[in-house]
C-alpha cells in the first residue's frame, strides 16, 4: 500500500472512530471501549490521532455517569454545540429542508444510503458517510459544512469539553479553514442560526424526518 493509499485508511478510520465516540457515551458504547481505544492507538502518529487519545485518555478515566452528564448537558443541551451541522446555517427554517434532503440523496448517489431514522446532518452520520465513502466524497461533505464544524468546535473549547478533541481531529484531515469560512463562523457566532418565521410546520419534509426518536 502506498503513502497515499496509508493516508486515506488513516483518514478513514479516524472519521469511523469519530463517528461513534461523538455518540451518547451509554452501555453499548462503553462495552466496546476496549476495543476504541485499541483502534486509536494503532493510528499512525498525527495531529489527529494525539488528539482522538487525549479524548480517549479522559473517556477511561471518567465514571459512566459522569461521562453520559457531560454528554447531555454540551451535545444535547447546548445550543452552540449540537451536532445537527444544518442547523447552524438554515436553523429551523424551511430551507433547512432543502438541505437535509441534498444530504440524504448524495448519500444514496454514492452507493450508501441513509439506515435508520436519524437525519442525515447529524455529525456521527456524516462522519460515517465520509468513513466509507468513494476517495475525496466524504471530505467534500464535510469541507461543505466546515464553518458549522468550526463552530461547534469553538464551542466545545469555550466549555472545556473533552469532545473538543473529536472534533479538532476531524477538522485537522481537513487543513485549515478557508478565509470565507473564517467569516462565515463570526457571521454565526456573531448572529446565530436563523429562526423560523414562517409558522410551526416541520423544518424537513417527510422523506428526511425521523419517524422515531433513534438516540437512547
Amino acid at each position: 500500500m502506498g503513502r497515499g493509499s496509508r493516508r486515506r485508511a488513516a483518514t478513514a478510520t479516524t472519521y469511523k472512530l469519530c463517528s461513534l465516540l461523538l455518540q451518547y457515551p451509554g452501555d453499548e458504547l462503553r462495552a466496546a471501549q476496549a476495543e476504541l481505544v485499541g483502534a486509536v492507538a494503532g493510528l499512525p502518529r498525527s495531529p489527529a490521532a494525539d488528539a482522538l487519545g487525549r479524548f480517549c485518555a479522559w473517556w477511561t478515566a471518567t465514571d459512566p455517569l459522569a461521562a453520559a452528564q457531560h454528554y447531555v448537558e454540551t451535545l444535547d443541551l447546548h445550543k452552540r454545540s449540537g451536532l445537527y451541522l444544518t442547523y447552524y446555517g438554515e436553523g429551523d427554517k424551511r430551507e433547512r429542508g432543502s438541505a437535509l434532503l441534498r444530504l440524504k440523496r448524495l448519500y444514496r448517489a454514492s452507493g450508501l444510503p441513509l439506515e435508520g431514522t436519524e437525519l442525515p446532518d447529524y455529525l456521527p452520520v456524516m462522519l460515517e458517510f465520509a468513513a466509507a465513502a468513494p476517495p475525496a466524497h466524504g471530505e467534500l461533505v464535510l469541507r461543505e459544512h466546515r464553518a458549522a464544524l468550526e463552530l461547534v468546535r469553538l464551542s466545545l473549547r469555550d466549555h472545556g469539553s473533552p469532545y473538543a478533541e473529536l472534533v479538532d481531529a476531524v477538522c485537522l484531515t481537513l487543513g485549515e479553514p478557508s478565509a470565507a469560512d473564517r467569516l462565515r463562523v463570526a457571521a454565526l457566532a456573531a448572529g446565530g442560526p436563523p429562526q423560523e418565521l414562517v409558522g410551526l410546520e416541520p423544518f424537513a419534509p417527510p422523506e428526511v424526518m425521523p419517524a422515531a426518536e433513534a438516540r437512547r
